[in-house]
């Protein structure tokens, strides 16, 4: 399986509803380096998994939603707790969605896992992975 990995990082704010968070149930910050990772199984008539210009342009425009935000007043994660996971699930899919409507360029629809890790300190990262349709 051939791999590409694209990074960045994003300054966010949430707090968490829940006993389970303790103090984190107050509005606190987060700063993620934010690794997505691409895999298939032969590369493209360009030799290439994905264009890693596109790619990072894309995690860039993903992220930029997000950056500097509290996801408690993001729409797109009402109602939900935003932990690492579920920020990395949202990643995904916006990766999932950009390569479907080709922004990744034509090569990148065979494409068939990613990977999306967040890492929130130096000693702990959580992620989601999924195969793409």
């Amino acid at each position: 399986m051939y791999t590409v990995t694209v990074r960045d990082h994003v300054m966010i704010a949430h707090s968490f509803k829940g006993d389970v968070f303790g103090p984190a149930q107050k509005l606190h910050g987060a700063t993620y380096v934010v690794d997505v990772e691409f895999r298939r199984p032969d590369l493209d008539a360009d030799g290439i998994v994905v264009d890693i210009g596109r790619a990072t342009d894309t995690l860039k425009h993903v992220l930029g939603a997000i950056n500097y935000r509290n996801l408690d007043e993001v729409p797109v994660f009402a109602g939900r707790n935003t932990t690492t996971e579920v920020v990395a699930r949202h990643v995904f899919d916006e990766f999932a969605k950009a390569i479907t409507a080709g922004e990744l360029g034509p090569g990148a629809s065979a494409i068939c896992e990613i990977r999306v890790i967040l890492h929130e300190s130096h000693v702990a990262s959580a992620g989601y992975e999924g195969r793409l349709a």
